[in-house]
């Protein structure tokens, strides 16, 4: 699946995005997160990084709510030296809260990990907002699609994992 590269920080698309992601109360969201979790706040790249925060969160290098990318207990430095792409990645999801209008971007991206889990056993391969960020991007490898029936098989013996 190829993906249009989002305009660069400054251009009117990007502020119309960032725009959308402060009334569609998405940014705000991820604003008080940042703040209850005590992250150190910073601009980057059309983006609000928050990064060190302090969550229970073990299994996620980045997650982005509204505008606002999240990084759990490591700065920006040290997750962009595992893998350079995770901005750009992170980038695409804030996009993804304009276009779903913000807040429902939670449940839909739930239910899609969901179906990802059914049918690959892995959160994010047949996750249709992981794929459209690139997968690569952001750090997931592809498992191949598997037959529902056997997804219900593999979530019924206790062999899936988020």
């Amino acid at each position: 699946m190829t993906r249009a590269t989002p305009p660069p920080h400054g251009t009117p698309g990007r502020l119309l995005r960032d725009i959308a992601n402060v009334v569609n109360l998405s940014t705000p969201l991820g604003l008080i997160i940042a703040a209850a979790t005590r992250s150190r706040i910073r601009r980057r790249g059309g983006l609000i990084v928050a990064d060190r925060a302090r969550l229970p969160l073990r299994n996620a290098a980045a997650f982005t709510v509204g505008s606002v990318v999240i990084l759990p207990h490591r700065d920006l430095e040290r997750a962009e030296s595992g893998n350079p792409a995770l901005l750009e990645h992170e980038d695409a999801h804030a996009w993804q809260y304009a276009y779903c209008l913000g807040l429902p971007f939670i449940p839909l991206y739930f239910a899609a990990l969901a179906w990802s889990v059914l049918r690959t056993g892995d959160r994010a391969s047949a996750n249709h907002f992981e794929r459209q960020a690139d997968l690569a991007k952001g750090g997931y490898p592809a498992h191949p699609i598997l037959p529902v029936r056997e997804g219900i098989r593999r979530l019924m013996r206790g062999e899936v994992r988020l």
